[in-house]
């Protein structure tokens, strides 16, 4: 199982999925925008609904759902019950806490790993750089005008 926010998908975020398919099948957690807002203090670009449906047809995924609204994220990893969650190199979820608190509610074979490599093939390989790309190349156009 793998979860994220997946705003503007990039090859960061198909290579996390396939690295994850190289475990076993794999299962998206698609996080709502109220937990992304709540996680970062940033509003997702891409609603909730859309990032699903991109999730969902994205080669490697088996299946992929929207995280839950009252933001209990041990719940949803309850309801999947995999064998490994995969956190992605820049998650900001301490691996040894999250065990623990996974075999608190039971789930005492399940395995937390972390992915340590970042995809660096492209300058572009987060959604944040992507953002600022956007959004410096939108200011340069509109002062050249």
């Amino acid at each position: 199982m793998i979860a994220g926010t997946f705003d503007i998908l990039h090859p960061g975020h198909i290579y996390l999925i396939n690295e994850a398919a190289k475990l076993g099948e794999v299962y998206v957690v698609v996080a709502t925008d109220k937990n992304r807002k709540l996680y970062s203090g940033k509003s997702p670009i891409v609603s909730e609904d859309q990032r699903l449906e991109i999730i969902k047809n994205v080669k490697n995924v088996k299946k992929a759902v929207l995280g839950r609204k009252d933001n209990n994220t041990l719940k949803t990893v309850e309801e999947i019950d995999p064998d490994i969650v995969l956190l992605g190199p820049d998650q900001n979820f301490d691996e040894k806490k999250l065990q623990t608190a996974l075999r608190e509610r039971g789930l005492k074979s399940l395995e937390v790993r972390r992915l340590n490599t970042f995809y660096e093939k492209f300058q572009l390989n987060s959604s944040s750089k992507i953002k600022n790309k956007i959004f410096k190349t939108y200011l340069q156009d509109e002062n050249e005008l």
